[in-house]
């Protein structure tokens, strides 16, 4: 295996292209959790382990580039699902690794970007916690991402497991450990998130 990447070879890619459907349409990347915005609280969770910060979104842009975040919207058809945004982050990656999360990610362990790195096989990792494997907690070799994106859009595979299949990307357990999600009204009630009224 090659040297492990410096934290200036690792972009963070932010998955926050998403609707937001079963939170009645809320913009997840701004919701806020011991008030600070979901979106400012994982780009600046890993201080040291990263180097640049881009985020996959379609709404708001003025309000990431007002954060100081630059916000990537995609690049492909609607409904194109979160592929769509690993491909509109891969797109515009200047770095040889892109690691991705969602942002409804509820946390992460302190240990991730660094066991990801360490575990990877030739083209990347992707997560396992508690509850499975997390297709979106991935570490991906840009070069390998970019060739293999093509293929799985003409085959129609949205799925990131799918697209995950056609690379070399080992898949690293993360015993004891679940990340969690904010997708709906109980879940952010179990964390104590109040949404402001609308």
């Amino acid at each position: 295996m090659s040297a492990i990447p410096a934290a200036a070879e690792i972009t963070l890619g932010l998955l926050a292209g998403g609707r937001g459907s079963r939170l009645g349409g809320v913009d997840k990347a701004w919701i806020e959790r011991d008030g600070q915005p979901q979106v400012l609280r994982l780009a600046r969770r890993f201080p040291g382990e990263v180097g640049a910060v881009l985020v996959s979104a379609n709404r708001e842009l003025a309000r990431y580039a007002d954060a100081g975040l630059q916000a990537v919207p995609d690049r492909l058809p609607p409904d194109s699902g979160p592929l769509a945004g690993i491909e509109a982050l891969a797109a515009a990656c200047r770095t040889p690794w892109l690691l991705t999360l969602p942002v409804d990610l509820f946390d992460t362990n302190d240990c991730l970007v660094r066991t990801l790195v360490s575990c990877r096989d030739a083209d990347g990792a992707v997560a396992e916690d508690a509850d499975g494997l997390q297709p979106l907690v991935a570490l991906y070799r840009v070069e390998a991402l970019r060739a293999a994106l093509p293929a799985a859009l003409a085959a129609g595979e949205l799925a990131p497991r799918r697209l995950q299949q056609r690379l070399r990307m080992a898949r690293v357990a993360f015993a004891g450990v679940r990340f969690g999600n904010l997708n709906t009204p109980a879940d952010l009630a179990a964390v104590r998130i109040v949404l402001p009224p609308r």
